[in-house]
C-alpha cells in the first residue's frame, strides 16, 4: 500500500480491533494491462454494497447446545470475514425447537438465542464486513445425527433427537434409515409461517445484514414445493399454486417484519434432479417461482439443487449448479442470482460471473483455507486489502 493507513479503535463492539478500512478483500488498484476480475468488482443490492463477489455459503456445524451459537461460530466465521469474505452466511438455523437437522443445530426460536448471535455479528461488523443468517426447518429430514457420527437418525436423550416430532407436508420419510414424518395440520403450517417471521425479527435485533430463507435440499419448504413430497389435497398441496403457497407466505411474513436495511435472499433447489424419472420440481418451476419471489421483494436467489430424494442423479463438476441460475437471470434480468457448488478456482469464478451470476457462494474451500479470498486475489495477480494485523506480520505494510 502506498497511502498512509489510519488505524483507530473500532466502536460499538465489546473488544478492541483496528478498524479495517477499506475492508479486507477490497481491490486496491486496477491491475496494469488487464481488466479487473469481476470477482473483485463491487456489487450493490438495494443500497448494500459488497466489495467483492465471493461469499461464504452457509455450512452446518452441528455443534451447539439449545441452539446457542458458540465460540466455534465466532472463530470459524470470524476468520472468513477477517480475511476478505464480503458476506458470510451463518448456517441453517432452526426457527422452531424441533426444526433442526440435528438436535445440535443453530437456533433462533427464542429470545435467549439473540445474544450469542449478536456476538458473532458484532465481530464481523468490526471487520467492516457483512453477515447474514439462513433460516429454515428440516421437515422430514429432521432429528438426524451429525454426519461424523455412526447411524442416521437421532434418538431422544443425549443424541438430541425428537423422532416423534418430525413433521412434513405429507407423511413419509426421506429414506429407510430416516424418521417417518407425519403430515402437518393447517394450524401447524400457519404457526410455522409466524415462526419464520419471529426468527427474522430476532435476527434483525442481532444486527444481521441479510436474511436467507432456506427453501432447498429437501427440507421443509422444499418439501412443500416438490410434487414428489407434497401430495396434500387441501389449499397447501396439489397444484403448483398451492404447493408454492407455504414458501410465498413465509416470504411475505418475513418481508413484513424486517427493515429496509436488511436484504432478503431465498435459497432454492432449482431442480430435484429427478428429470430421468419425469418427477419432481424442475428448473421451469424455479423460474415461475422466482418471478413471484422477485415481485414480493426477494433480493437474490441462492441457487442449489437436489436433496429431496435419495435417488436424485447429480453430475458433479465445476459450477455444476450454475446453469439454472443463468436460466433464472435470463428470464428475470433484474433479479440477482448467486449459485453454489464447486466454484473453487479463479477461472471458474470468473466464468460463472461472466455468464450472468451476480456473486458466487463458496463453501468447502473456506473451511480448508479461511484466506481463500486473499489467495484467489494472488492467483488473479491483483492487489487487495489485507487485514492490518496479518498484512503487518507478513511484511505487506512495513515502511508506512
Amino acid at each position: 500500500m502506498s497511502e498512509k493507513t489510519i488505524i483507530k479503535p473500532a466502536t460499538g463492539v465489546p473488544f478492541y480491533t483496528p478498524s479495517q478500512f477499506p475492508a479486507a478483500g477490497t481491490l486496491l488498484r486496477k491491475p496494469e494491462g488487464k481488466e479487473v476480475p469481476k470477482a473483485f468488482t463491487p456489487l450493490t443490492i438495494r443500497g448494500v454494497t459488497f466489495q467483492n463477489r465471493i461469499w461464504v455459503s452457509p455450512m452446518c456445524q452441528y455443534s451447539y447446545e439449545d441452539g446457542m451459537l458458540s465460540d466455534w461460530t465466532l472463530v470459524a466465521l470470524g476468520s472468513y470475514a477477517t480475511r476478505g469474505a464480503s458476506l458470510t452466511i451463518i448456517e441453517a438455523t432452526a426457527v422452531a425447537e424441533y426444526g433442526g437437522i440435528t438436535g445440535h443445530d443453530s437456533g433462533l426460536w427464542k429470545d435467549e438465542q439473540i445474544a450469542p448471535l449478536k456476538r458473532v455479528v458484532d465481530y464481523v461488523h468490526s471487520q467492516n464486513q457483512k453477515i447474514g443468517i439462513q433460516l429454515g426447518h428440516a421437515g422430514r429430514k429432521a432429528s438426524t445425527l451429525a454426519p461424523w457420527l455412526p447411524g442416521t437418525y437421532a434418538h431422544d436423550g443425549p443424541e438430541g433427537g425428537y423422532p416423534d416430532k418430525v413433521i412434513a407436508p405429507s407423511a413419509g420419510q426421506y429414506a429407510e434409515d430416516f424418521v417417518m414424518a407425519r403430515e402437518m395440520t393447517v394450524d401447524e403450517i400457519t404457526k410455522l409461517i409466524d415462526d419464520f417471521a419471529q426468527s427474522a425479527l430476532r435476527a434483525v435485533k442481532a444486527g444481521v445484514d441479510v436474511i436467507e430463507i432456506h427453501g432447498a435440499h429437501g427440507y421443509l419448504i422444499n418439501e412443500f414445493l416438490s410434487p414428489k413430497t407434497n401430495v396434500r389435497n387441501d389449499a397447501w398441496g396439489g397444484s403448483f399454486e398451492n404447493r408454492i403457497k407455504f414458501a410465498v407466505e413465509i416470504v411475505k411474513a418475513v418481508k413484513a417484519v424486517i427493515p429496509e436495511r436488511v436484504l432478503l435472499f431465498f435459497r432454492t433447489s432449482a431442480t430435484d434432479r429427478l428429470e430421468y424419472k419425469n418427477e419432481g420440481w424442475t428448473v421451469g418451476d424455479t423460474v415461475e417461482l422466482s418471478k413471484i419471489l422477485f415481485k414480493l421483494g426477494v433480493d437474490l436467489l441462492d441457487v442449489s439443487s437436489g436433496g429431496i430424494d435419495a435417488e436424485a442423479r447429480i453430475e458433479y463438476g465445476p459450477a455444476f449448479q450454475a446453469g439454472p441460475a443463468y436460466t433464472v437471470k435470463e428470464a428475470i434480468p433484474e433479479f440477482h442470482v448467486a449459485p453454489v457448488g464447486a466454484i473453487h478456482t479463479p477461472e471458474v469464478i470468473e466464468d460463472v460471473l461472466s455468464k450472468g451470476a451476480d456473486a458466487v457462494f463458496v463453501g468447502r474451500p473456506f473451511s480448508h483455507n479461511p484466506s481463500f479470498v486473499l489467495d484467489i486475489a494472488k492467483e488473479y495477480g491483483i492487489d487487495v486489502k489485507w487485514p492490518y494485523q496479518i498484512g503487518y506480520t507478513t511484511g505487506l505494510y512495513q515502511g508506512e
